[in-house]
Parts: structure tokens; C-alpha cells; sequence
């Protein structure tokens, strides 16, 4: 367990000696903090023709009508920065030399790949932590239910495991940065959609199948408040999955090396 905490701490440590930590925190607080006006701009905007007769619903919930809406956006915004964050994990070890020295410690695969995980996770916490203080203002000013906020920050979070295990898995099959990147984002937009491409209001197997398969799909319950055992165990079979590949794919690197 040493290991793997010093890698993660060295993972999270290299983030913040240079400027990449900042850049990726201060990015996705802007386009959080966009969606989050706009959002409230919109329900500013209803709550006010109710309010002047012109018709709209006549209590407005901010869970309904402000939360479920930006928690959505949250994911998209999440989409486009973690495999940026996830690019570099392994494939700048490779480009530095450095990965040659890790593979030829005492370090075991499972905790080089746990270790770093849980630096690029500890990145990601943050970045949701610093979108809990506007959230902090609905409670002053409003009367916002906490447990469907607690579900979906929940749901959020194990979706941003998720994409990180896919992002690790890429990392470690090449030393481009920039393919790592772009691979990542193009498995994780296919998860996305791929339960577009069947039909929504059949109920055949291959439907239910591509709908389970969803990574977005499973999101939904958690952003109503809704926590259910099948999209926990989705996540975490996903992560675990992930990890497994990585290992894998690290594995076949020390024996290439």
C-alpha cells in the first residue's frame, strides 16, 4: 500500500509542480461556472413569468429545473478534459525514459497503475470540489434537496473513474501524447452514443444490450437522486475492467522492454 500511495502522491505532485493542474481546474471551473449562470438564468427567467401569469409551473424546483440540467453539462465538460488529463500518464514516462526505470523497480504493475489512478483521481475530486462553492450559494439563497445534489456529484464521480481507466489503458499503448488523447475521447464518445443507435422504444435484447453498455445511460438515476445497485456496479466493473486492461498492457510492455 506504500507504493501505491507514493505513486499517487508523485502523480499528484507532478501535476501541480507545473502549470497543468491549474489550467485543467481553472477550465473546467469556467465552463462549470458558464453553465451554472446559464442555468439560473434560465430559471430566473420561468420563475418570473410565473410570477407575472404568464404561465409556467407555479413552484419551481431547483433540483428539477437547475441541477439535473448542469450535472448533465458537467458530464459533457467532462467528456472533453479528462482524456487530456489521462493523456500523459504513461505516455510521457515512455517519452522521458522513465518508464524503463519503473518497470525495472521492485514496483509491482498492479501498484504502478493503482498508484497512478489514484493521482489522476485525486486530481479529478478536486476539480469537482471547487464546483461545490456556487452550489454552496443555492443553499443560501434557495431550497435546493441535498440528496439528489450528494447522488449526482456520486454519479459524477465514479463516470470520471470510468473515463480515467479508459484514458490509463490508451496512455499505456502509446508514447503520443496527442493519441493517447484523442483514442480516449473517441472510445469514450462511442460509450456515449452507443445506445443511439438502437431503437429506443423497442425492448429487444440488442437494444437493452447497447442501452447497458451506455456509460451515459447509467448516469440519469444518479442525477434524480436515484441510486441503484446495477449502475454502482456498472461503474465499478467498468473501472475494475479498465485497470485490468492497463495491467495488461503494462505487463506486455516489461516483457517487450
Amino acid at each position: 500500500m506504500g507504493n501505491i500511495l507514493a505513486i499517487a502522491q508523485k502523480e499528484l505532485r507532478s501535476y501541480f509542480v507545473s502549470p497543468i493542474a491549474y489550467v485543467f481546474i481553472g477550465f473546467f471551473s469556467f465552463l462549470f461556472g458558464y453553465f451554472f449562470y446559464a442555468s439560473l438564468l434560465f430559471v430566473v427567467r420561468i420563475s418570473m413569468q410565473a410570477g407575472m401569469g404568464m404561465g409556467g409551473p407555479q413552484t419551481i424546483n431547483i433540483n428539477e429545473y437547475l441541477m439535473r440540467p448542469l450535472l448533465g453539462n458537467t458530464s459533457v465538460i467532462m467528456l472533453l478534459v479528462l482524456p487530456m488529463l489521462t493523456m500523459r500518464a504513461y505516455s510521457e514516462e515512455k517519452r522521458s525514459g522513465t518508464m524503463e526505470l519503473l518497470l525495472s523497480s521492485a514496483i509491482t504493475d498492479l501498484q504502478i497503475i493503482l498508484g497512478k489512478f489514484i493521482g489522476a483521481t485525486a486530481l479529478f475530486t478536486i476539480m469537482l470540489a471547487v464546483t461545490l462553492i456556487p452550489i454552496g450559494m443555492l443553499f443560501i439563497y434557495g431550497e435546493p434537496e441535498l440528496a439528489p445534489i450528494l447522488s449526482g456529484y456520486l454519479g459524477l464521480w465514479l463516470m470520471g473513474g470510468s473515463f480515467i481507466s479508459v484514458g490509463l489503458l490508451i496512455s499505456s499503448m502509446t508514447k503520443n501524447q496527442m493519441v493517447a488523447g484523442m483514442g480516449t475521447f473517441g472510445i469514450l464518445l462511442l460509450l456515449w452514443v452507443i445506445s443511439w443507435i438502437g431503437d429506443p422504444s423497442s425492448s429487444s435484447i440488442t437494444t437493452q444490450i447497447l442501452g447497458y453498455l451506455s456509460i451515459l445511460d447509467h448516469f440519469d438515476d444518479f442525477s434524480k437522486g436515484v441510486i441503484d445497485t446495477k449502475h454502482l456496479a456498472y461503474y465499478l466493473s467498468f473501472i475494475i475492467f479498465g485497470l485490468f486492461l492497463t495491467t495488461k498492457s503494462v505487463d506486455s510492455e516489461r516483457w517487450r522492454g
